[in-house]
Order: structure tokens, then sequence, then C-alpha cells
């Protein structure tokens, strides 16, 4: 089992109430990213949903440092890339407004589940991102 793979640490946050596509738009800024400049990038992100996010970064960097104490590794949090950065959507819940003549029209609250993997950065020969 090599470092890189045991290294990589991951943090999921489920049933978001922030519509996917809007939370796409967030996690496309950071995947590829220096950990440290995606968490600078969505604290000054106007977004409401870089907050959510933020807080899935946070966690993977934490995750990151435990899964490193448990190993006796050295840490640092430098050199930890967003590696992989997803958004798959949730449940949607479906809530009713009244409209004009009796009807009545469908408001679809929509929620996402959003995924932030954090491994160190590969350097040498052995491979390459």
């Amino acid at each position: 089992m090599s470092t890189e793979s045991q290294m990589e640490a991951m943090a999921v946050a489920r049933h978001v109430r922030v519509t996917p596509q809007k939370a796409r738009r967030i996690v496309d800024l950071i995947r590829g990213r220096q950990a440290a400049d995606a968490v600078a990038v969505l604290r000054f992100a106007p977004q409401g949903a870089s907050e959510p996010v933020l807080k899935v970064l946070q966690s993977a960097i934490a995750n990151a440092r435990v899964k490193a104490d448990k190993a006796s590794e050295s840490f640092d949090e430098r050199a930890l890339v967003v590696t992989a950065a997803y958004v798959d959507e949730g449940p949607t819940m479906k809530r009713f407004r009244p409209r004009a003549q009796g009807r009545a029209g469908r408001i679809n609250k929509r929620t996402s589940h959003i995924t932030v993997h954090v491994a160190p950065k590969v350097t040498g020969k052995a491979g390459t991102r």
C-alpha cells in the first residue's frame, strides 16, 4: 500500500440545503488547488454556497491531520491538494404555493451531497498531479 493512497482523506456533507447547480459552481473553483489556497478562495467568495463547501474542506483537512497522527507520520497542511471535489444531488423536498384560479404551483427545494478529497501533493517521478 502506498503512502499516497493511505494519506488521502475525505469529508462528506449530506442533505445540504443548497441546490447542486449552485454548489457545483463553487466546487469548480477549488478542484485541483492547494488546500490553503482553496480555503482562502472560499472565505472570500460572495456566493452563499461557499460556506458549506468551506466547512467540508476544513473537515477533510482535519481528517487528514487525524489520519497522519494515527499513522505517526509528519503532517504539513501546506502540502495538501484538493484531489477531488464533487456535488451529487440529494433528495428534493416538494412544496406547493397557491396560484391563480385555484391551482397549485410546485416548488422544488433541492439538496446536495458535497464531497471533498484531499491528499498530499505527489513529488518526484512516482507520479504527477
